[in-house]
């Protein structure tokens, strides 16, 4: 019988990289505090806003590697 695997990431924090990443392809995504940064230039950098923003959220994320 296979084990049943326990997410470690919430649907909905999954929702809110999917968001970040259409804002990115768009062109409309911006960095930093209140998006007073620069555009978003790379994939990466999209998928830690939208988990970052998750976290934010209090949805299921695991911590930030340091």
């Amino acid at each position: 019988m296979a084990k049943k695997r326990k997410r470690k990431y919430s649907k909905s924090a999954g929702g809110d990289v999917k968001r970040e990443m259409r804002r990115y392809k768009r062109g409309t995504a911006k960095s930093g505090r209140g998006g007073k940064g620069g555009k978003v230039k790379s994939r990466k950098q999209a998928i830690a806003i939208g988990l970052s923003k998750a976290r934010k959220k209090g949805k299921k994320v695991p911590r930030k590697k340091r």
